[in-house]
């Protein structure tokens, strides 16, 4: 038996995330939102439906699967079948004030780790966990280390004056993670504008402003790589993974205004499906940010990570071309220009996705040379 499910998350502002749980109707175990496969409509799109009737949440529901869990689905007869569930990221933009099942279940919002434990299923629980890991802990020994070794330093006077010079390391990463957030922030926006409906300005100026306020760090970054005697990686590392973030914010802005220009207010399902993949590329590149600080605990995690970001574009490229080609056969019968406004804005989203596959590249290549 083969089903459906929804993951819904929230991302807050100080970065932390949490995983919306409910309970079965039947013996009140905490659950994510699932069903039964609908006939002509794609898996996430099922899996959103099942979200809303379930618990009344709505958002942008990511076309590529996290994976499956099996569980023993009981009939009213008491026979058991297996099911096999494949879970899709939804990342929630609302609450509804009704909803079809409201009343039946309890709804709950957990921390990641807390919500892997709620659930029964092994596979699920890894599924959950996996989502969103923390960085890991070096240890009490290596953090003695590093604390005797900051002590020798302000024991050893040339020592002590060479120290002063040393940049401060975490500005750099600060500054990786205040990007990340804009990303985040600027797909959030554009997968909201291409679901259309009255608020569209109000997406494309909040892209615009989440761009310039890239524009801002990548401005800081530069200026303090010029300045600044010893960095944490080497100066192209640094320029480099910084310049793709920029320009993955940077082609979201240019999708936005290209929205505008031509003064589009519909979006096809393969639009609409990109930008959910540049939502779920965005919170892996956010996620991945804080493990650069510890290369050689985190690699394992930042791998998986990187790994998952290609396969997204990989998928990215799959619904470009779909797209095009029904837009194409759309046009042949239509009008024409339909066609040309709608490649540019594919294109767009096709090179939002394309570097973001280069920030898996410039992460690869620094836990190579790092780690």
């Amino acid at each position: 038996m083969r089903q459906i499910a929804a993951l819904p998350y929230a991302t807050h502002a100080d970065g932390s995330m949490q995983i919306l749980l409910i309970t079965s109707r039947d013996t009140r175990r905490w659950v994510i939102p699932k069903g039964n496969r609908i006939k002509g409509l794609a898996g996430h799109r099922a899996a959103e439906l099942e979200a809303f009737e379930e618990a009344g949440i709505h958002g942008i529901a990511c076309p590529a699967s996290l994976g499956r869990y099996s569980y023993d689905k009981r009939k009213r007869n008491g026979a058991a079948r297996e099911a096999s569930v494949e879970v899709f990221p939804l990342a929630v933009t609302g609450q509804l004030s009704q909803w079809p099942e409201q009343g039946q279940r309890e709804l709950r919002w957990f921390p990641v780790a807390e919500a892997a434990r709620a659930v029964a299923e092994p596979d699920l629980q890894a599924i959950i966990a996996a989502f969103r890991k923390p960085p890991r802990d070096p240890g009490r020994f290596v953090r003695m280390l590093l604390w005797f070794k900051d002590k020798q330093s302000e024991r050893t006077g040339m020592l002590a004056w060479f120290h002063a010079l040393m940049p401060k390391q975490g500005r750099f990463f600060e500054q990786f993670e205040n990007h990340a957030a804009t990303l985040v922030a600027g797909a959030d926006a554009l997968a909201r504008l291409l679901k259309g409906g009255p608020d569209m300005m109000v997406h494309i100026k909040e892209i615009s402003d989440r761009e310039h306020e890239a524009d801002d760090i990548i401005r800081d970054v530069l200026q303090d790589v010029r300045r600044i005697f010893v960095t944490p990686f080497d100066r192209s590392a640094i320029t480099g993974l910084i310049g793709v973030m920029d320009d993955a914010i940077d082609q979201m802005n240019q999708t936005a205004k290209a929205i505008a220009l031509y003064e589009v207010k519909t979006f096809p399902p393969q639009m609409q499906d990109m930008s959910a993949l540049i939502v779920e590329c965005a919170r892996l590149a956010a996620e991945a940010m804080p493990l650069l600080r510890s290369l050689n605990l985190n690699a394992t995690r930042l791998h998986d990570l990187t790994e998952r970001l290609v396969k997204l574009e990989g998928h990215a490229d799959i619904l470009h071309e779909a797209g095009l080609k029904t837009l194409y056969a759309a046009a042949r019968e239509g009008n024409p220009m339909d066609f040309v406004v709608g490649r540019e804005i594919y294109s767009h989203l096709e090179k939002v996705t394309d570097r973001f596959e280069d920030v898996a590249n410039q992460i690869s290549g620094l836990v190579i040379d790092h780690a």
